[in-house]
């Protein structure tokens, strides 16, 4: 079991297979030109592999894929299969921008992906279009169709933001209540790396607008989960994601495996350490230390507080957020 300093057990790992994104979202990455890191530089299917084995082991029980983009690494269904076979009992997620989801969906499900989280901020294409810097809606909805087609279970993230999307919240939710996919709303998180006119919504305004329409009971927290639950009255559950409050952090559970072999404590540290090395060189205790090291160091919150204005350097598409 990993257990670090605040006994938080951490059972969560988050694994990016790529930093590389096929959308410029304007809350992450709107500046940056189409590149990638060279594959030389990442890890392999087989070495991530080999440092999950390790986790699990340790007492890991939920791995959640994330990039970039996954989608984009090929043959990332045999990557899924490895997990999968390696402990079927193991919580197997991803996180997607879903454009690419209709031609694999089906893979990933016979693979053993079990659930997937997908990004709708808008239902309308020019406003897609204007966060994504791409056209891009049909085929997210289209992948998020197949998904529930071939039985995945789908939850739906939206980032409210001033001026773009935020005539769209009631209409997102109701999306979603029609397919039965959970919503989590998520209150915009501050970044170096996204557009400085973005504007957010906090949860209070969000609920004023949803409590317009339904009416709703607070759930509070679920387990480990960030997102804070509430429930209309007809049974529909919906979660808001507020990393600016202290709850956001008093239950995490999660680290983060970047690319390239960045094992990283917190989403908003600069702080790591490398399993590349010891995994490259066959040396599983090596990286087992790692692992524990990381843990142990892991922060009691993130440096997300508007009191000391810190910022991390490291960009979302590097850890999947």
């Amino acid at each position: 079991m990993l257990v670090d300093s605040y006994n938080r057990t951490v059972d969560y790992l988050r694994v990016s297979v790529t930093e590389r994104c096929n959308f410029r979202c304007q809350y992450c990455m709107p500046e940056k030109p189409f590149s990638w890191v060279p594959k030389e530089n990442i890890l392999s299917f087989e070495e991530l592999f080999a440092f999950i084995k390790i986790a699990i082991d340790e007492g890991v029980k939920k791995i959640r894929i994330t990039g970039g983009e996954p989608l984009l690494r090929e043959d990332l269904d045999k990557f899924v299969k490895m997990i999968f076979d390696y402990e079927p009992s193991i919580d197997l997620a991803m996180t997607s921008n879903a454009y690419l989801l209709k031609g694999t969906a089906q893979k990933l499900k016979d693979a053993g992906l079990k659930r997937i989280n997908v990004s709708i901020d808008t239902l309308k294409p020019e406003v897609a279009l204007k966060i994504a810097q791409k056209d891009v809606l049909d085929n997210v909805l289209e992948g998020v169709e197949e998904a529930l087609r071939v039985g995945l279970k789908v939850k739906v993230n939206m980032v409210p933001m001033k001026g773009l999307n935020d005539g769209e919240i009631l209409d997102v939710m109701e999306y979603c209540r029609e397919r039965d996919m959970t919503i989590r709303f998520i209150e915009y998180m501050e970044n170096v790396h996204a557009n400085v006119d973005i504007k957010g919504m906090k949860s209070d305004e969000l609920l004023d607008i949803i409590g317009g329409e339904y009416g709703y009971k607070d759930e509070g927290f679920d387990g480990h989960s960030p997102s804070h639950y509430y429930k209309t009255d007809d049974g529909y559950r919906f979660g808001i994601i507020e990393p600016y409050e202290d709850d956001f952090c008093k239950t995490c559970n999660r680290i983060r495996l970047s690319a390239e072999g960045q094992l990283i404590p917190c989403l908003y540290f600069d702080e790591a350490m490398s399993i590349k090395e010891p995994i490259q060189r066959g040396d599983l205790k090596g990286a087992a230390l790692v692992l524990k090291e990381v843990v142990r160091t892991k922060p009691e919150k993130n440096r997300w507080s508007e009191d000391d204005g810190e910022a991390s350097s490291r960009a979302f598409y590097e850890t999947g957020g």
